[in-house]
């Protein structure tokens, strides 16, 4: 039978290769050989042991206390027999009596083997448990120990010991692993078990992404640049919104790195998967333009209230919108947190709304826009008068005229002159176009009447015969120029400049 200094070589080997500390050491084998005493002498056994680290040697010393009348054995001795070993023994004296290793049997050599395992065991499972429960969203390394029933299991790295395991929903269903590749995963949770703590990876979750940009970038890493929001459909698309803290900072050139090399390396390790980056903002509308590309988004409508974004593309950006099955829009969707109804623009013009968002005319051909006074070039003290008295917009002043200004506290003569001198820059006086718009539309009139007559492209000057153009001329050089002239006149050159619209108008069709 081996002797105590080779059972404490042996545990030593051991708890180095569980990487144990010399007191942890210590403390797991005064522990194991309590055990093997509780075997000899009872479960309530007190005992000192003392380990030489010289020579490795294991003193043992069990202590039982005199009494009259022993109730347990494996703490308690008589008094009779007591002094069988020195009369002098006294009633709640302690005896010590010392054990030698030579007397553990079978059974009290396999506790000490079970307490120590166990104790190991224990050792272990709290290590990991202290090491992983605040690492849940990092990076972890490992290799395929085997895969079982749709999960792998992993061998970790640094924590060999570690129980980890990729359920089957967790991976990425266009990836295959064998038996001893390596392999990275983000680590998800820390799942208690009957058998300890046991690892949760995952390569399907959008924080896997995110954990190899923190990797790849180092402005990421360093807290500069900032991954604000994150979607992900494994396998498919990737979203990622990102902004830095230092304005001279591109946060969307840092991650996509020199000729794409960082973002590159990050589509490498996910298969090959798209990663759309685009810049954070605070503003859901603008937030969800860019949520949207690579389509362009002609306009933006918010519903804060239901968290619901409408926006509306031309029909060319439609389906980029959309995406393959729905994917562009869903990814923005889950990006922003809000809501996205996505429309074109012929059924948004069929729905009833403003033609002039995709650049058909109004009625009365002008565009009205409005926009902040402070856009304007007001004083301060101006701006702070007109916002007073209730005017915050162009077109809340648009109609004011200078008694209506004067009414208004805080404002002097300069300042209503400057403003009534932006207004009439900004506003456009319609009625010489109206007249010349009523003319245009009488002169189309007197074309279709000549059109209907028989004659298709040919003007009213044409239709007149050779005779009669020449006493028409001699009348007119003989009488002189009359007002009757000049309005025919006058007329036939509006009849030919619309019939020159006209027929610009049927070769652009």
């Amino acid at each position: 039978m081996a002797n105590a200094g080779q059972i404490v070589a042996a545990i030593r080997d051991m708890a180095a290769t569980k990487s144990l500390s010399h007191e942890e050491m210590n403390d797991l084998i005064k522990d194991g050989i309590l055990a093997g005493l509780g075997r000899i002498f009872g479960p309530n056994v007190r005992a000192e042991i003392d380990i030489h680290e010289s020579t490795g040697e294991i003193e043992m010393i069990v202590l039982k206390r005199v009494v009259e009348e022993v109730e347990d054995s494996s703490s308690e001795i008589s008094l009779e027999k007591a002094r069988w070993d020195d009369p002098t023994f006294q009633v709640g004296d302690v005896m010590e009596i010392p054990v030698d290793f030579s007397e553990f049997g079978r059974n009290a050599v396999m506790a000490t083997k079970q307490r120590i395992v166990q104790r190991v065991r224990e050792e272990e499972r709290d290590r990991v448990r202290e090491e992983f429960s605040h690492r849940v969203g990092e990076l972890l390394s490992g290799e395929v120990q085997q895969i079982e029933r749709g999960k792998i299991v992993v061998m970790m790295n640094r924590a060999k010991d570690a129980e980890a395991i990729i359920p089957w929903k967790d991976q990425n269903p266009r990836e295959r692993f064998r038996q001893g590749d390596p392999i990275r995963a983000v680590l998800k949770k820390v799942d208690e078990t009957p058998k300890g703590p046991r690892l949760i990876l995952s390569r399907a979750d959008p924080s896997f992404v995110e954990a190899l940009f923190k990797l790849e970038v180092p402005e990421i890493y360093q807290g500069i640049v900032e991954i604000r929001a994150r979607a992900r459909e494994v396998g498919g698309r990737t979203k990622i919104a990102v902004s830095s803290r230092d304005e001279s900072i591109d946060p969307v050139g840092a991650c996509v790195g020199l000729k794409g090399s960082r973002v590159q390396a990050v589509v490498s390790e996910l298969g090959g998967e798209r990663i759309d980056i685009v810049p954070w903002h605070p503003d859901p509308e603008i937030f969800a333009r860019r949520a949207l590309a690579p389509a362009r988004v002609s306009k933006v409508v918010s519903d804060p209230e239901r968290q619901v974004i409408t926006a509306i593309v031309d029909e060319d950006q439609l389906s980029l919108a959309i995406g393959r099955n729905g994917q562009n829009v869903r990814l923005a969707s889950q990006l922003i947190g809000w809501q996205i109804d996505l429309y074109g623009s012929r059924e948004w013009l069929e729905r009833g709304a403003d033609a002039q968002l995709f650049g058909e005319p109004k009625e009365d051909g002008l565009e009205t826009a409005d926009f902040s006074l402070s856009e304007l070039d007001l004083t301060l003290g101006a701006l702070a008068a007109l916002k007073g008295a209730g005017y915050s917009t162009f077109l809340d002043i648009i109609d004011l005229e200078r008694p209506d200004f004067e009414k208004v506290e805080g404002l002097g003569e300069k300042e209503i002159d400057q403003l009534l001198k932006i207004i009439d820059e900004l506003t456009v006086e319609v009625d010489d176009e109206e007249e010349v718009e009523g003319s245009e539309s009488e002169a189309t009139t007197t074309e279709s009447e000549v059109e209907e007559a028989g004659g298709e492209e040919e003007t009213a000057s044409e239709e007149v015969s050779d005779e009669e153009g020449a006493s028409a001329e001699e009348e007119q050089v003989l009488e002189g120029p009359s007002e009757s002239d000049d309005e025919d006149t006058e007329a036939v050159e509006i009849l030919d400049e619309a019939a020159d619209g006209k027929r610009e108008s049927t070769e652009s069709r």
